[in-house]
C-alpha cells in the first residue's frame, strides 16, 4: 500500500515548500508518547535517510521510514478548514482507538 494525499493536502504542502524553497518532500512518521502510545509526526524532508521509503502522491512525495510504515500504511492525510481551526487529518486504518484530546493513538 503506500500514504496518500488528498488534494488539499498536496496544496498544503506544495505551498509550504514553495515558501521554504527547498525540500524533497513531507515526512510522515510516528513517535512514542500520549496517553495511547503513538503520536503522528510532520517534517519536511531534504536528504533522504537510509530505510525511507518513498510514496507520491498527488505530485508530492512523501517519505516514510519503514518502523513508521508499519502503523501507519494505507493512511490518507487530509488538510480540513472547520471555522477558525485548520489543520492536517490522518485517517488511518490501523488505527484502534486515540486519546480524548486526539493528540496520541493505537493501534
Amino acid at each position: 500500500m503506500a500514504v496518500t494525499l488528498t488534494d488539499a493536502a498536496a496544496n498544503r504542502v506544495e505551498s509550504f515548500l514553495a515558501n521554504r524553497g527547498k525540500g524533497l518532500g513531507l515526512r510522515v512518521g510516528i513517535k512514542t508518547t500520549g496517553c495511547s502510545g503513538l503520536a503522528y509526526v510532520l517534517e519536511f524532508v531534504d536528504e533522504l535517510t537510509d530505510g525511507d521509503e518513498v510514496f507520491e502522491s498527488q505530485g508530492v512525495k512523501v517519505i516514510v521510514d519503514a518502523k513508521s510504515l508499519v502503523y501507519i500504511d494505507g493512511t490518507e492525510l487530509d488538510y480540513t478548514k472547520e471555522g477558525l481551526n485548520e489543520g492536517f487529518k490522518f485517517i488511518n486504518p490501523n488505527q484502534a482507538d486515540e486519546c480524548g484530546c486526539g493528540e496520541s493513538f493505537t493501534v
